[in-house]
């Protein structure tokens, strides 16, 4: 019979944990990748150490890896889709056109809202950053405006998507997991998302966009990039086919598909490369151009299978992690007895949205941030007459919205790796993902709010 986990035995293995991260990659400034993998060891000999036989520990750690293969699939089809755009001439069309009518000083307000309308039709902001969002980091870098604060634009665009379309799965799983309709959910989001949005919107546009803009460092760029592509409006089809696909709520992994073939068809009739070779050394390691221009170089060699290896290797480390502490049940010791001694209502809500942003930095995914909380608060959300549409809103702010800020997340690595901007720099930008949770808790705190947050005559109970 396996052992049950004690409250202080779950506290011992999750300080061991996050001291040992918080030292590793926040003072010593190392890669994620060594100190999660030796966070792993350390859970796994202290599990075994208090009595969690290795047939356990070994399938825990399987099943953590299971729940790794489709953001794993999607991975590598983005890098190869990137790689893929490059060498069709989408990307550099966008660019050329964008540097025409993207101003510097309104662009991140522009890539904000043009991010959002993408992911409010896609519901997906893994397919936003990886289109329009990698289009926009090149316009970034051609107008000198800060890749860190493009990154954030994109990124908060990407995730309101994310957060309030119908037609995205983490906003069809928390009310599943909460209990109620999608679209009660969908309008009480409104209360913490709309004030984001407005604060988000003030920042970005008085955000220092850009300095001085040389305009003929950009005619040069365009020069480099009519030299090097085909520029038209034909390379405009492929991303076209994958937001058509999107909405037509197709699996992200054939929609992925059909924007590489597309991609490649493009690159055969209007760049006229029809080398089966090329074809499949691009999509391996990356574009490569031959350009002289620095600035065009450094935008478009990018991409391929290998690109997206750094990531993949994170997710599987990190989620071999969260499968030892969901299934050898240190997380449900753990809560269990910290929801036991709370009184008030608003209590349980900040206690509901700590959750999710612990096992955010424990697992770094963005379902199980959703699952777990969701499963263990939900019973007492009903005894206490709390609204449950609360807890979905609360899941959905400090899950959904937290996983990007985690540089171990699943989100976190790959907004990453497509965008080519490092977790820790775009995180001051990303205003919209660390304010709507800070709402959802001020809604709490605050009694005048309260109201809002947990309903009329339920927030002391």
């Amino acid at each position: 019979m396996d052992r049950q986990l004690t409250f202080s035995k779950s506290i011992l293995i999750i300080a061991f944990i996050l001291a040992l991260l918080f030292i590793s990659i926040f003072l010593l400034k190392a890669e994620p990748h060594l100190p999660l993998l030796a966070a792993t060891v350390g859970t796994a000999a202290l599990l075994r150490l208090f009595g969690i036989p290795w047939k356990k520990l070994e399938a825990s750690i399987l099943q953590g890896i299971q729940t790794a293969i489709m953001p794993i699939l999607i991975l590598s089809l983005i890098g190869i889709l990137i790689a893929v755009w490059m060498m069709s001439g989408t990307v550099p069309t966008i660019l050329y056109y964008g540097m025409d009518y993207i101003k510097p000083h309104l662009f991140a307000v522009s890539a904000l809202y043009v991010t959002i309308v993408v992911s409010m039709f896609t519901g997906s902001s893994f397919t936003t950053v990886s289109t329009v969002g990698v289009a926009f980091m090149g316009i970034a870098a051609t107008t000198g405006v800060s890749p860190a604060l493009a990154a954030g634009a994109v990124i908060c665009g990407a995730c309101f998507g994310d957060k309030m379309s119908p037609l995205s799965d983490t906003t069809i799983f928390a009310p599943a997991v909460a209990g109620i309709p999608i679209f009660t959910h969908i309008r009480n989001m409104l209360y913490t998302t709309v004030p984001a949005l407005i604060v988000t919107t003030i920042f970005f546009l008085f955000a220092p966009s850009a300095g001085t803009v040389d305009l003929s460092s950009i005619e040069q760029i365009k020069f480099a990039l009519q030299d090097g592509f085909r520029i038209h409006w034909l390379t405009l089809l492929s991303p076209i086919a994958v937001i058509a696909c999107s909405i037509k709520r197709m699996p992200i992994l054939p929609t992925l598909i059909v924007g590489i073939a597309t991609g490649l068809l493009v690159t055969a009739v209007v760049q006229r490369e029809t080398a089966i070779d090329v074809w499949f050394q691009v999509m391996q390691s990356g574009y490569q151009t031959a350009s002289a221009n620095e600035t065009v170089a450094s935008i478009v060699n990018r991409g391929g299978l290998q690109s997206m290896m750094w990531s993949v290797s994170l997710i599987l480390i990190a989620l071999s992690l969260g499968g030892l502490l969901q299934h050898c049940g240190v997380i449900e010791a753990f809560f269990k007895k910290v929801v036991q001694p709370l009184k008030r209502g608003s209590s349980i809500v900040l206690m509901t949205g700590a959750s999710s942003i612990a096992v955010n930095a424990m697992t770094g995914e963005q379902y199980l941030s959703i699952l777990l909380p969701g499963q263990m608060f939900k019973d007492e959300y009903n005894r206490r007459k709390l609204p449950a549409k609360t807890l979905s809103r609360t899941l959905e702010d400090c899950g959904t919205l937290v996983n990007p800020l985690v540089p171990w997340g699943v989100s976190g690595a790959f907004f990453a790796a497509a965008l080519g901007v490092p977790v820790p720099e775009y995180v001051p930008y990303a205003v919209l993902l660390w304010i709507s949770p800070l709402i959802t808790f001020g809604y709490a705190l605050i009694p005048k709010l309260q109201k809002n947050a947990l309903g009329p005559n339920t927030w002391s109970a």
